[in-house]
């Protein structure tokens, strides 16, 4: 049985996103996300203009006349959200917590892809993988994901991201466009991101929170580390602990995005305190302007 709660929160996410994927970027992603390849059409008899290259030399030894093979891009794709929810994602200090704005991502995206008659899978992961779900069509099986994702629970765990993606380079052999989704505290993972990389398209997906990029001067407060449980004391209204967090903060992410535009891995950062459609939008006409 499915708590009432939960049901008025996928149907409003649904409504959102729905209205979201209509107005903003339907056409985008259904021209940024194209097949990963050709598939074979038909044979038909060769025409003035035709690619030399592409007869059928079987075909046309057997009939005594010219043949070529005719291909058409492959249309159908998969997507695959990596969607870490461990124990740092229970945080937010504007209207929604990292975990939430997380799910409400992926159901935009996934919207978008089942408009566009793709398969979509998920997995859900700490630092073990708690869910996998295979990717598959259809808006019945967009609410399941939706579902699992908003209603996840488990024992405060922490993040393992190598594990997430080895585990994705096992189960998924077809070429998927994969949305690995997490707030990236774990930072050793450049290797298994790379492998995974060459063989599927990997989309990596911060989620921040102000308070993580910026303390705020709010006075002495106790600060608790989701995954570790460690405490500290820290005073928010020292200007040097506030510059030294801001600073902390900003070389970390810019590392990640070096760590990723190395190994030619693009991203889309999000955070609680903006919509993310834009940075959706923007993302699209980048990658637009790229092919």
């Amino acid at each position: 049985m499915i708590p009432e709660e939960l049901i008025k929160r996928i149907r409003q996410i649904q409504i959102y996103t729905s209205r979201a994927v209509d107005a903003s970027f339907a056409g985008q992603y259904e021209s940024v996300f194209k097949g990963r390849g050709m598939q074979f059409d038909e044979v038909r008899e060769y025409m003035p203009g035709d690619e030399i290259r592409t007869i059928d030399w079987n075909v046309t030894a057997r009939t005594g006349r010219p043949f070529i093979k005719r291909f058409v891009e492959e249309r159908e794709m998969t997507v695959l959200f990596a969607v870490d929810l461990s124990a740092s994602g229970e945080f937010g200090t504007v209207s929604k917590l990292k975990n939430e704005l997380a799910a409400e991502f992926c159901a935009v995206l996934a919207f978008a892809a089942a408009k566009n008659n793709d398969k979509v899978g998920l997995l859900i992961f700490t630092d073990r993988v708690e869910l996998f779900i295979p990717p598959k069509k259809g808006s019945r099986h967009i609410l399941r994901l939706i579902r699992e994702l908003l209603g996840f629970t488990m024992p405060k765990r922490r993040t393992n991201i190598p594990l997430a993606l080895d585990y994705i380079a096992r189960v998924v052999r077809k070429r998927a466009t994969v949305f690995l989704v997490s707030d990236f505290i774990e930072t050793d993972f450049k290797k298994p991101l790379s492998l995974l990389n060459k063989r599927h398209d990997v989309i990596a997906v911060p989620v921040r929170d102000r308070v993580e990029i910026a303390m705020p001067a709010v006075g002495l407060i106790e600060v608790q580390d989701a995954e570790t449980g460690q405490i500290m004391l820290v005073d928010t209204s020292s200007k040097r602990f506030r510059a030294q967090y801001g600073d902390h903060s900003s070389r970390r992410f810019s590392e990640l995005k070096n760590t990723l535009r190395s190994i030619n891995v693009d991203l889309i950062p999000i955070a609680t305190d903006k919509p993310y459609i834009n940075d959706l939008i923007q993302f699209f006409h980048m990658r637009h302007r790229r092919h």
